[in-house]
């Protein structure tokens, strides 16, 4: 057991892809936390395969190591603007923060998020300029923009003096003055992190209490919370009381908050970190960062306490609310079952209740579909990361075009999310760049040379602008160009915005795809599939040149004659079909189509598959349309 005066609690922070989960990788080989002979993987704490594949981390890890008589717990952040819940949460169970800016880039958009979080907790950061190793660095640059960054969201002048290091994460050395120190080892970073982190403030000798910051679930045990032990200890099967509170309004977390209840709960099992290992103990102790498992319900932001007193009721966290909302649906195309599992709307709900229960920025609604819920979470990346598990886990279902959650002011004005949009490109780019966000009803901010040829834009923009625009810009860009956005938070409506200026091409036919078919199609059209592939009605097989949909018969072959043999297709030349991935296809559907998601393919549709139906439908929703433009226009007496 170690004392609170040795142990160090700090989380790594940084904007998506600076190095935070490589410069753990370098503090577990400086601190010898594996055998030499031990196997050890790069990006250790991207234990998720899609955090692998995607290089990106989606929930925060935690991890202790051991350098000179000292325990420090060090938390792994998500980068991404996606999941930045997860950050606010965890710097409630630290005493500071590295801040990793990259040496090139310098703070980007969620670098000021959780610089801004950091700073209002009262958390004084070590910054570390980090990749100074790479051609294009600027650590001076990004060390300019950072303090910059510290004024502008208002840092006293104790957190505008912080540590600064120099170095590389992946090659695992820091210094504190580049051009003086030699550069060969982690020790400047373990020295700066024992100096310039506070020890937990803590009471070993009080009452047990923490409050709850993340969650994990365990189908044998059930709910695990997990947090900092703010003050005394517990042992094994002692009892303790669980208090739950909740703010006034989620929506405006100023408007404070109130006790809600509290219940007698057992502490069943007991959980610290070692490395990256959980192990199980007897005895939780004020300073550390502990798992526990006991009581059946756990929240973000319970308070856990020996006392019964309900004025020890900590303040509830802020939970992120949703921005995007979109359905999902069960697979009713002609080939459900045929991939995977098809799954009834019951199953669809159990799965999404246990992902509830970790995921705490995930909303489910039952509207009252027959078919389906409507599901709502932080993101596109945040809702595509889940339907990607599902499909992984071989379920089939069907999702539609992601929308965002409205909200409305005093005066009732409808109100929307808007993000910070910065954009690094070359200046060859730069109109066509700012032409299209333009048109997304973005608004241009500010322009600086970024060095190297490159420009860095600013843009305040809708989020509904952003919906479909990542592959647009990376053809406009020739894949060239770097976008990163953040939650700025609600602004007034902004008007129409037409994203997709190309209509479908939808087959009306079941069957394999042929060449003789696809060769007359490629050519007023992009094709999305390839010869034999089996299609049916009402299956979206490419996009039309024009902004209406076509419909067309991919399934067509060539009329057999004396004059034409049956292997003349040999000679057909096709263009290669654009196979869109996951968050591609949420990005290109319209309203009226939908994303049918199995474990081998991803297809697109629409929502109606029989061409009359569809007309139909049409025709029905023209004339409401008609009738509701008729009504409103009518004088008042």
């Amino acid at each position: 057991m170690t004392d609170s005066a040795h142990i160090r609690n700090l989380a790594i922070v940084a904007h998506i892809d600076h190095g935070k989960t490589t410069l753990i990788d370098s503090v577990f080989k400086a601190t010898q936390t594996f055998r030499k002979n031990q196997d050890v993987a790069e990006r250790l704490m991207d234990n998720n395969v899609l955090e692998r594949e995607r290089g990106i981390t989606i929930r925060s890890k935690h991890c202790t190591v051991s350098w000179d008589d000292y325990l420090i717990n060090i938390i792994d952040t998500p980068g991404h603007a996606d999941f930045s819940g997860e950050v606010e949460r965890v710097l409630s169970m630290v005493d500071s923060v590295l801040l990793l800016v990259d040496a090139n880039e310098g703070p980007m958009p969620q670098t000021r998020y959780v610089l801004m979080r950091a700073l209002k907790l009262g958390l004084r950061p070590i910054v570390i300029v980090n990749k100074v190793d790479r051609p294009n660095a600027r650590p001076d640059y990004a060390l300019d923009k950072t303090f910059d960054l510290f004024i502008e969201l208002g840092a006293t002048d104790e957190q505008a003096h912080f540590p600064v290091l120099y170095g590389s994460g992946l090659d695992g050395w820091f210094v504190n003055d580049l051009d003086s120190d030699e550069p060969k080892s982690m020790d400047a970073l373990f020295k700066t992190i024992i100096k310039d982190v506070p020890a937990p403030t803590v009471d070993e000798e009080g009452e047990f209490l923490m409050q709850v910051s993340s969650l994990d679930w365990n189908d044998y045990i059930g709910q695990i919370g997990c947090g900092r032990v703010l003050r005394g200890s517990l042992k094994k099967g002692e009892d303790f009381t669980r208090m739950v509170t909740k703010l006034n309004d989620p929506l405006n977390p100023e408007k404070g908050w109130e006790f809600e209840s509290a219940s007698k709960v057992k502490g069943v099992h007991m959980w610290i970190t070692r490395g990256l290992t959980r192990v199980e103990t007897d005895e939780i102790t004020a300073g550390d960062i502990v798992w526990l498992a006991g009581p059946p319900q756990i929240g973000i932001g319970d308070t856990f306490s020996k006392n019964e007193d309900i004025n020890e009721a900590l303040k509830p966290h802020e939970i992120e609310e949703p921005t995007l909302s979109m359905f999902f649906l069960v697979n009713n195309g002609p080939f459900s079952g045929q991939d995977g599992k098809a799954i009834m709307l019951r199953q669809l709900k159990e799965r999404l209740e246990r992902e509830l229960r970790v995921n705490v920025a995930l909303r489910m609604e039952d509207i009252g579909r027959a078919d389906g819920v409507k599901v709502s979470g932080r993101g596109e990346l945040h809702l595509a990361i889940l339907i990607e598990e599902m499909r992984r886990e071989g379920l089939e279902l069907c999702i539609s075009r992601p929308e965002v959650i409205k909200r409305y002011d005093e005066d009732g004005n409808v109100l929307e999310p808007i993000e910070q949009l910065i954009i690094d490109v070359p200046e060859e780019y730069q109109g066509i760049v700012i032409e299209k966000i333009a048109k997304r009803k973005g608004e241009l901010i500010s322009v600086e040379n970024a060095g190297t040829n490159t420009i860095r834009i600013e843009f305040e923009i809708p989020t509904r602008g952003l919906i479909g625009y990542r592959s647009e810009f990376l053809t406009d860009t020739r894949g060239m160009g770097i976008m990163a956005s953040r939650l700025k938070g609600y602004g007034a409506w902004r008007g129409d915005i037409v994203s997709r200026n190309r209509g479908s091409i939808i087959a009306i036919y079941t069957g394999p795809a042929t060449a003789y078919a696809l060769e007359g199609l490629q050519e007023r059209s992009v094709v999305f599939i390839e010869p034999t592939e089996r299609i049916y009605t009402g299956q979206i097989v490419g996009e039309n040149s024009r902004n209406m949909d076509m419909p067309c018969n991919p399934t067509k072959k060539k009329a057999l004659t004396n004059h034409r043999a049956s292997n003349k297709d040999i000679g057909v030349k096709l263009d290669v079909p654009r196979k869109m991935t996951l968050e591609q296809a949420m990005e290109w559907i319209r309203d009226d189509e939908l994303v049918e998601v199995t474990p081998k393919s991803i297809r697109v549709r629409k929502t109606i598959l029989d061409f009359d139906d569809r007309k139909r439908a049409e025709k029905q929703r023209l004339a409401l349309d008609e009738s509701a433009n008729a009504i409103s226009s009518r004088p008042t007496a």
